[in-house]
């Protein structure tokens, strides 16, 4: 609050190329609200949600730094947009989220939109990471790190460890390699020696549609092994998936991908998986891992391991690989 204090301009507003937030004790029914124009009420005491529960996403919180100052929406357009005028300026150790219960314009990659109804866990979380680290030498990992990190969420809680989710490279969530959950979106931009990064993800937690949701696999689980695995909420499991991503940021950056590589791989849905390479005609080839940068590894019928890139068009990052060309 006094940080605000001072970076407020006279009319309690922070403005950025794509929102400005005003910033108030209290609402006021002749506030403007609209897709550009957001207010933001300070005072926590008045805050209440029907699907968000502060108290609950703080009892799962366990960071020292990430997830720790909130901007909480019912219904926002994209919560990658709530953060962009307060990434540069503010501390970093402030550590802030914004969450959604809603969101109209979720993106995904490229052009893709992201539905987001409510029940879907919502959330972009602001990261700085030091571009004389590992990570920072490594950055197509952060994605790695925040989808392993919601897998982790679910399948860290005893007695949850089976539920099948997955990871699939670069960004997904799956449900087994079946159906996607859930995805991450990562925007980073590079300030003198820091990688300022806004981590968005989604993923299913209650809302059975478009797709499946987490508590539908535990519904599936349930009736399979005779368990009573109680279903799980968005605020806990956005709190949960916060406190594993800080874990793995603090790996990397001690250990480099080989600290998170085998958990990785643990939840990833692509062992051994036969790909091809160019076009549906194309070479085939065995996926076996990443490579130090975060890229797909394959094993080609020579013999030879290569590192293979998207080609930029496919919806699916599966699909038509290519051999980046040699210098």
């Amino acid at each position: 609050m006094q940080w605000l204090g001072r970076h407020v301009d006279p009319e309690g507003v922070i403005k950025s190329s794509k929102l400005s937030l005003k910033f108030i004790s209290s609402y006021a029914s002749e506030l403007e609200i609209s897709p550009s124009s957001i207010p933001v009420i300070t005072d926590a005491e008045a805050f209440s949600s029907e699907h968000f529960n502060l108290e609950i996403y703080r009892q799962n919180l366990q960071t020292q730094q990430l997830g720790k100052i909130i901007l909480f929406a019912e219904v926002t357009p994209t919560t990658m947009n709530v953060l962009d005028g307060l990434m540069f300026e503010m501390p970093q150790e402030m550590g802030l989220i914004a969450i959604a219960v809603r969101q109209t314009q979720g993106k995904g990659r490229g052009p893709n939109a992201w539905l987001s109804p409510v029940g879907c866990a919502l959330s972009t979380v602001l990261v700085s990471i030091p571009l004389r680290s590992q990570l920072g030498q490594r950055i197509p990992f952060v994605q790695h790190l925040m989808s392993l990190a919601a897998v982790e969420a679910v399948r860290s809680i005893p007695e949850y460890q089976d539920i099948n989710l997955r990871v699939k490279w670069p960004n997904d969530i799956y449900y087994s390699d079946l159906m996607k959950i859930g995805g991450v979106l990562v925007n980073s931009t590079l300030m003198g020696e820091t990688f300022y990064i806004l981590i968005g993800c989604g993923f299913n937690v209650t809302n059975s549609n478009p797709t499946i949701c987490i508590n539908d696999l535990i519904a599936e689980y349930n009736k399979q092994h005779k368990t009573d695995l109680k279903p799980l909420r968005a605020d806990c499991l956005i709190a949960r998936t916060v406190t594993v991503l800080e874990t793995l940021i603090h790996t990397f950056q001690d250990k480099g991908p080989n600290g998170v590589l085998p958990l990785y791989y643990k939840h990833w849905i692509h062992s051994g998986q036969q790909v091809r390479l160019g076009s549906a005609e194309g070479p085939k080839v065995s996926i076996v891992g990443l490579d130090d940068s975060g890229f797909l590894q394959v094993h080609q019928e020579g013999g030879e391991v290569v590192t293979v890139h998207p080609d930029g068009n496919s919806f699916d990052m599966l699909r038509n690989l290519i051999l980046p060309k040699r210098r």
